[in-house]
């Protein structure tokens, strides 16, 4: 099983340090999420939100770095991380600079890039980027197929209904195919992982009964697409303290990789420096992978 520290929520100065100290500590890879702003007028409901207006449980303030950007620059600092992006909002923007920030991303850090995407759910951003909000769904339907199209390297096209995009040259391509997986535990996600991607990413962290639940779920839509036995990537974000027996029994299940986070639950006192702040969560991915990490990996 292969463990991915999620920095979502992490100060953005503080992400390059942990970064290049679990590229020592045997984790497999770095986890980031996406968003392009946070309005001060939302509208949208946030799909996974649980308060009665239904806002996302995050700040205004909250800091949302540019996932590819972020990508390029950890690449340099790091040898063995893979970055799984959980996921990137790709039919909020268009599909030319989607192909063009990912495949040099991926170029950068020498093919460890997984490409998680999502429809998104903050139509306030598609506004803003010009895309189409209601169709976003078939768009990234087609932005996939299209996605791997463009990064074929050489001459390269692509015709769709939703993308045309004429024969051209879009270098540096990537040498090896990025991964892409779909993310999301609605039907038609579920449906657009097992048919068009090469794995799944969890929404959110899941009890255990829930994990199963979806995990039962995602085994259907494999079978109805005729790809119950095909190599396939399961990533799982669960909500329950360290157990190193309940992820054996989840990998013995199929699940290839876990999220975690150890660093977000470390106790912390109101006048901790920045410098503080920063080891005791370095100290609390020391622990997580001498504990966990190291007996499943």
């Amino acid at each position: 099983m292969r463990f991915h520290q999620s920095v979502t929520f992490l100060p953005t100065d503080q992400v390059v340090p942990l970064a290049t100290a679990c590229d020592t500590l045997g984790y497999a890879g770095i986890y980031l999420s996406d968003h392009l702003f946070n309005p001060r007028d939302l509208e949208s409901r946030y799909t996974y939100s649980a308060r009665p207006d239904g806002a996302p449980g995050w700040d205004k303030d909250t800091s949302w770095p540019d996932p590819m950007c972020l990508i390029s620059g950890l690449a340099t600092v790091t040898s063995h991380l893979s970055f799984t992006t959980g996921v990137y909002i790709a039919p909020a923007r268009d599909l030319v600079s989607v192909a063009k920030t990912v495949g040099t991303a991926a170029v950068l850090s020498e093919n460890r890039v997984r490409l998680g995407v999502g429809v998104g759910w903050c139509k306030e951003e598609f506004d803003q980027t010009g895309q189409e909000f209601s169709n976003r769904g078939k768009r990234l339907d087609e932005m996939i197929a299209a996605l791997r199209a463009l990064w074929g390297g050489g001459w390269v096209e692509f015709h769709g209904t939703y993308y045309d995009v004429p024969t051209c040259q879009m270098n540096p391509s990537p040498n090896e195919p990025v991964p892409i997986l779909g993310g999301g535990h609605s039907e038609p996600a579920m449906r657009r992982a097992a048919e068009l991607c090469d794995g799944w990413i969890a929404a959110g962290a899941y009890t255990e009964e829930e994990a199963w639940t979806r995990l039962d779920e995602l085994r259907d839509h494999l079978r109805r697409a005729g790809r119950e036995n095909d190599a396939f990537t399961i990533l799982l974000s669960l909500a329950v303290a360290p157990d190193v027996d309940l992820y054996r029994r989840f990998e013995d299940a199929g699940v290839t990789d876990l999220v975690c986070a150890p660093w977000m639950f470390t106790p912390m006192a109101a006048d901790a420096t920045d410098e503080q702040a920063l080891a005791a969560r370095v100290g609390a991915c020391e622990w997580f992978a001498d504990n966990v990490v190291s007996r499943l990996s």
